[in-house]
């Protein structure tokens, strides 16, 4: 990766970033929910707030798994044992609630 490629390094300031100006907790950037809400927010205002018109202005859809690609480009992973794919700490859950004994 190079310097041109580098996200920038972003930090909690200790109000939610969706814009609602609620104070929140230290390292957090969002209120319980309003993480979603401006993800929702934001698809509505550059994709007509559908998911679906979302995913496939990103060439996603039933052709082409958003979840695949991403277990693809290792940012995300999948259970040992179904087909259960997410964030680690997500599959790390699924896999405590829904495979305890093969832990």
């Amino acid at each position: 990766m190079t310097n041109s490629d580098k996200k920038p390094r972003l930090l909690p300031t200790g109000n939610c970033w969706c814009g609602c100006g609620k104070e929140v907790g230290l390292g957090k950037f969002f209120a319980a929910g309003h993480d979603k809400a401006a993800e929702s927010a934001l698809i509505a205002l550059n994709y007509g707030g559908s998911v679906p018109e979302f995913l496939h202005a990103h060439g996603y859809g039933p052709q082409r798994s958003v979840s695949h690609a991403a277990v693809e480009a290792s940012v995300w992973t999948r259970c040992e044992h179904c087909d259960y794919m997410g964030a680690e700490a997500s599959v790390r859950n699924h896999t405590r609630k829904h495979h305890p004994d093969q832990q």
